[in-house]
């Protein structure tokens, strides 16, 4: 028997865990399976097989049953997630539904997951950008959170070390504040884009108007082709799951690239129950696991431990890690475990028309839209609020000239340059302050159905944020009045914290271990086998989208673990 035992043991025990197979989950599997460990890579929801898994993916919208909507029954059992323009009938078997996962909202928060194999890697919006030294700095400039211990030049070469491998499609714009990357071609703005770019360029020196960067394949490199991915066919219809590989996922790219080197053990239906620790080994050992089918617990052991489990769910994973070196939560000696949560804020939306360009009409579709950098607060602090907020534009044709007719009238029709002007959407993706207030933590007694206790969340908008609204409706109805547009409107979305899918910290980085759970590779201070490389390790949220640092700072820090496995000091 005791043989059996030990037999059992060792088939648990690898050289390395990733928790979880998202975006940041993928990177750290490819690296380290890459750099010749034997890795498990535990994610708790089903398998998701790369084009066999991918059901809708070249669905006709007659062929859904309710035409894209989703049911209201549905609707009414998911009031938190519903909301989010992903829940749809398309992509509604990739989106986690409230009922089945539930938590506690002591404030309202959107929290969109997706639990499968690929996590929201197969749902995010694509948009990729550096972050900027103005970006890691911001802190340190106005005296609110703690400073970053890294700094732009830290993950410049990691960040192209990622883009290439990914496939990033932008154009080099020379901006101090949103650095150049390894581009691929990109796509092109609109009419109605390229004429508010120009006009912005000859009314304001301090602001650009630029086409979005996107993780998707304009002219795909020979590093794709070996994924075997192909280019992007511009459907658009990416959240489904692209059978192409047209744009970047875990499930197209990573996932894929770490199982050839036959390295990667993949186990699916496995929710990661806590993590560990050996008190006279003064490390951590491996991870308990709760299958989510039999509910039995097991397990697994390794040298090295990598937790991706998302922002929000590795702090729950943390917080649960219970030991009598860590009462309150694995490696929280800083009492930060759980607090300084961020977000983007997207109350914001300014609308207008413009009557011109009859002549030209859209043609085809694109993955991206256009942006506007951060121009607020960069230099010198310059508002009532701190930090600013970037811009993502959209643009369409107003009217459809063409709806309702048929052969020769639709073929004429065609022909004819159309009536209607263009309409323009700016939407604003301000940065959220991180502060202790902003909190999640365990209920009491509140368990899913694997014994893991429900998330509390407690977070909310703030002073500061809402005098950035106030902002960017004055700064943008200024720039779209300044060039020749019409019928300019504001709105307040009124998206709660969480909406944007863009949720960070809870176990954060920073030089002093007194204020801070991580050092500068993401290695935790008080336990230097265990990484933490997802949104949770940020320190504050900047302006843009978060999903290409996650990558960088993983690739980043699963570099440094296995040099410092190989010098024998982890």
């Amino acid at each position: 028997m005791s043989y059996f035992n030990i037999d059992s043991v060792k088939e648990r025990t690898f050289d390395a865990i990733v928790v979880g197979t998202g975006i940041s989950g993928g990177w750290a599997a490819k690296e380290l399976t890459g750099k010749g460990l034997r890795t498990l890579v535990l994610e708790r929801g089903r398998d998701v097989k790369h084009v066999a898994d991918y059901p809708t993916a070249m669905k006709n919208p007659w062929e859904f049953p309710h035409l894209g909507q989703v049911p209201l029954d549905i609707k009414q059992k998911s009031p938190a997630s519903s909301g989010h323009y992903i829940f749809r009938e398309d992509t509604l078997h990739f989106v986690v539904k409230d009922y089945e996962h539930p938590f506690v909202q002591e404030k309202p928060f959107s929290w969109m997951r997706g639990y499968q194999v690929g996590g929201r890697s197969l749902l995010w919006a694509r948009q990729t950008q550096r972050w900027s030294d103005f970006d890691f700095e911001g802190p340190a400039r106005d005296g609110y959170a703690i400073d970053w211990p890294i700094r732009y030049k830290d993950l410049a070469p990691w960040y192209s070390y990622v883009e290439k491998f990914a496939g990033i499609a932008g154009n080099k714009d020379g901006l101090p504040h949103l650095p150049d990357g390894e581009f691929l071609p990109p796509h092109e703005m609109s009419c109605i884009e390229k004429h508010f770019s120009q006009q912005v360029a000859k009314h304001y020196t301090d602001r650009q108007v630029i086409v979005g960067r996107c993780a998707n394949l304009t002219k795909p490199q020979p590093i794709h082709y070996q994924q075997g991915r192909a280019q992007c066919q511009n459907r658009v219809l990416c959240e489904r799951g692209c059978p192409y590989g047209g744009y970047f996922s875990t499930n197209a790219s990573t996932l894929p690239w770490a199982a050839k080197t036959g390295k990667m053990t993949l186990r699916p239906h496995s929710v990661v129950h806590s993590i560990i620790y050996d008190e006279q080994k003064g490390r951590a050992t491996g991870v308990r696991v709760v299958d989510t089918i039999t509910k039995e617990m097991t397990e697994y052991y390794a040298k090295v431990i990598f937790v991706n489990g998302s922002s929000l769910n590795s702090t729950l994973i943390l917080l649960n890690s219970t030991s009598n070196r860590f009462p309150n939560g694995f490696g929280n000696d800083s009492g930060t475990l759980g607090k300084y949560i961020g977000w983007h804020n997207y109350r914001g939306r300014v609308t207008a028309d413009y009557e011109g360009f009859y002549d030209t009409k859209q043609e085809g579709k694109r993955p991206t839209g256009s942006y506007v950098p951060r121009f607020r607060n960069l230099y010198k602090q310059e508002t009532d609020f701190l930090r600013g907020y970037a811009t993502a534009l959209h643009s369409s044709k107003k009217g459809n000239p063409t709806q309702g007719l048929f052969g020769e009238e639709l073929k004429d029709q065609l022909m004819r340059p159309s009536e209607g002007g263009w309409e323009i959407n700016a939407g604003m993706m301000g940065e959220v302050l991180t502060k202790d207030s902003n909190h999640v933590r365990l209920h009491p007694t509140l368990k899913d159905d694997w014994g893991v206790p429900q998330l509390i969340m407690s977070a909310d908008f703030d002073e500061n944020d809402m005098k950035m609204v106030k902002d960017f409706y004055e700064q943008f109805t200024e720039m779209f009045t300044k060039a020749g547009f019409t019928n300019i409107k504001t709105t307040d979305t009124k998206r709660v914290p969480g909406n944007e899918n863009h949720e960070m910290g809870g176990c954060r980085m920073g030089r002093d271990p007194k204020t801070s759970m991580l050092n500068r590779w993401n290695q935790m201070h008080a336990c230097k086998n265990v990484f933490v490389t997802d949104g949770s390790c940020m320190v504050s949220t900047a302006t843009q989208n978060p999903s290409l640092t996650y990558m960088a700072i993983t690739a980043r820090a699963a570099d440094y673990a296995v040099k410092q496995m190989k010098a024998l000091k982890i």
